[in-house]
């Protein structure tokens, strides 16, 4: 029989296997529950600071720091809501001393301790990064797994506020920098079939099902034939969402489905007939559970042994596993690309929890949306990174750094906007804020007109606003100071209601390849930014944000009309007055970047003239 639980248990550098799953908070199939990890703070509105990549990568230092610190005062940043000077990579010595975590001497030289104190004497928060990999991803061998408890101590004495966790050399997947053999453990093997034989009083059952004759459910599984002529069943995993390529909407997870009507309740053998690889794809491990939902119930969780290809089949152990009469679901799976890294990140929350149960600090999970975070980043953390880098062009001292409007992969402010805007559903306050990366407003690449733009999308998806820029480059009433201070945009991002804007209209409606049976503007996976889109976000007091953002490279010259009805349709559940809204006789309008303020009637909201790249935001009264 194959083994229950007896694997030994991972978190540490060098072990074979990732820790046994005890707690159901942790399973895929609870995802949906939307219960968090016990100690999980809630209600937090989304961060705003000042994160030292994108203005200085790995070269930042404690003197840099701490002039960023004082021109948060000086700029009166602090008032306007930034609060964390968070370090980022490149502040630890390349190894532990000790088991510990330390400072680079030369770039931090009066250790992390007086730092902290240095920003918390300022009024302002501390934050530091690290990684649930062995590494960071620059490369220090000082990685959090298997040191979380040590680590998570360390931080609280240091006084931090704000931890940033990355996901690279991380041992469980295969992400950045890390052996790409790792696949092994997110995808199971290939499925020819599977066989069920009854036990004790059921011995005389016997069935046997080929892989057309179950059904896949979720996104990413195919059913194959091999050179022989077999088929099969492959890509049993979810789906690497660090690039732009798939959309954050639906199932990303697959599952190979097969129905077995036992004649009566009690133990059967499980036997699967599999190959076995390691690459995207096709993997080694395999979860095989009964049921579905909270009902479901995990009879195999680990390794596979090795098969000599991964077309070349043959039969597992037995497993055993328990029926009811009648008709079962047995379900053939690997979910452990997210259940680990759920894991690791929590963790470090136990950790935490240990250290300082009283202490608050803010969890900013940054694994890329690889393993798609907005389906269980909730549990855990309190925003979680959608993509891979905005930029892989960050500054140094004395070079700003250079960002994009658009790009054909994540380092693009569209290409963040792409998909962070239909995430809405998956970020509130009782979960936690879609991250779609550091703002790049300041850095080469972006004019004025870009960054105003980045700031309201930014603050309309209730993004985390941390700036990204060397603020020595920042004077009071200059452009970058009036659009990072408007506080008319802040207000949006950090307004009580804790609610994304929702899309409720796009200009690509006009094309041809919209489909209008099957597509809706705030689910649709849109990447050609030749378009105009409409956000509409409520507001604790029951005013309605309403942006109109052109993508474009041109000008817009065509009006653009949105009535009551299309807000209320896709808001009403979210909003506090939506009859009021609805049966207004007109509304008043006022405009965020520009401060006009106009009075209408009738059903539409209609501008028009919309230059490349800007945007026009308003708030809508209703009277």
């Amino acid at each position: 029989m194959l083994p229950r639980d007896t694997r030994s248990t991972g978190g540490m550098q060098g072990v074979e296997r990732p820790e046994i799953i005890k707690d159901s908070n942790y399973r895929f199939d609870s995802f949906k529950s939307g219960e968090v990890l016990p100690g999980k703070k809630k209600d937090r509105l989304p961060a705003m600071g000042w994160n030292s990549w994108n203005a200085f990568g790995s070269g930042n230092t404690e003197a840099l720091t701490k002039a960023m610190a004082d021109r948060i005062v000086e700029l009166e940043l602090d008032k306007c809501g930034y609060r964390y000077v968070v370090l980022d990579d490149g502040c630890y010595k390349p190894e532990r001393i000790d088991g510990l975590l330390s400072n680079e001497e030369v770039k931090f030289p009066s250790g992390f301790k007086a730092l902290g104190d240095y920003i918390h004497a300022k009024g302002l928060k501390f934050g530091m990064y690290n990684d649930i990999g062995t590494n960071l991803c620059a490369g220090a061998a000082v990685g959090t797994c298997g040191h979380e408890e040590t680590d998570t101590k360390s931080y609280f004495d240091w006084g931090v506020d704000f931890i940033k966790v990355d996901n690279c050399y991380y041992l469980w997947d295969n992400a950045t920098f890390s052996d790409a053999e790792n696949a092994r453990h997110t995808y199971a093997p290939n499925i020819k079939g599977i066989a069920v034989k009854g036990t004790g009083e059921n011995s005389g059952f016997e069935t046997g099902l080929g892989a057309a004759d179950g059904w896949l459910v979720g996104k990413g599984a195919e059913i194959r034939k091999s050179e022989a002529g077999d088929e099969y069943i492959t890509g049993l995993g979810t789906f690497d969402g660090t690039g732009p390529e798939h959309s954050p909407v639906g199932d990303l997870s697959a599952e190979a489905i097969f129905k077995v009507c036992a004649p009566a309740e009690g133990e059967y053998e499980l036997t699967v007939k599999y190959a076995i690889g390691r690459e995207p794809g096709v993997g080694e491990w395999l979860q095989a559970a009964v049921g579905e939902g909270a009902d479901s119930k995990i009879f195999y969780d680990d390794f596979l042994e090795g098969t000599e290809g991964k077309e070349v089949f043959k039969e597992s152990l037995p497993i055993r596993i328990t029926l009811k009469t009648g008709d079962n679901t047995i379900r053939l799976m690997n979910h452990r690309r997210q259940e680990n890294t759920l894991c690791s990140y929590g963790a470090l929350h136990k950790g935490f929890l240990k250290a300082d149960p009283g202490r608050d600090i803010v969890l900013s999970i940054c694994e890329w949306g690889k393993t798609q975070p907005q389906n269980w980043g909730y549990k855990v953390g309190d925003s979680w990174r959608i993509l891979n880098d905005i930029t892989f062009q960050v500054g140094s001292d004395g070079n700003p750094g250079r960002g994009a409007w658009t790009g054909d992969y994540t380092t693009s402010v569209c290409a963040q906007y792409n998909k962070a805007v239909i995430m809405d559903e998956f970020a509130g306050l009782k979960r936690g804020w879609n991250d779609p990366d550091m703002l790049m407003i300041g850095m080469d690449g972006l004019d004025m007109t870009m960054c105003k733009t980045h700031f309201t999308m930014w603050s309309m998806m209730n993004s985390p606003l941390m700036l990204g820029l060397d603020l020595r480059r920042v004077s009071k009433g200059d452009g970058i100071y009036n659009i990072i201070t408007n506080g008319n945009i802040i207000s949006l991002n950090q307004d009580p209601l804790g609610i994304q804007a929702k899309r409720i209209y796009t200009t690509y409606e006009e094309k041809e390849e919209w489909d209008n049976e099957l597509c809706r503007p705030d689910k649709a996976y849109i990447r050609d930014n030749d378009r105009v889109d409409v956000l509409a976000k409520p507001l604790y007091d029951g005013t309605i944000a309403l942006s109109f953002i052109n993508l474009s490279d041109n000008r817009l010259e065509k009006p653009i009309s949105v009535d009551k009805y299309r807000v209320v349709c896709y808001l009403e559940d979210k909003m506090k007055n939506p009859s009021e809204f609805r049966n207004a006789k007109g509304c008043e309008l006022r405009e965020l970047w520009t401060g006009e303020v106009k009075r209408i009637e009738g059903e539409s909201f209609t501008v028009e003239n919309i230059e490349a790249h800007d945007n026009i935001t308003y708030i809508v009264k209703a009277l």
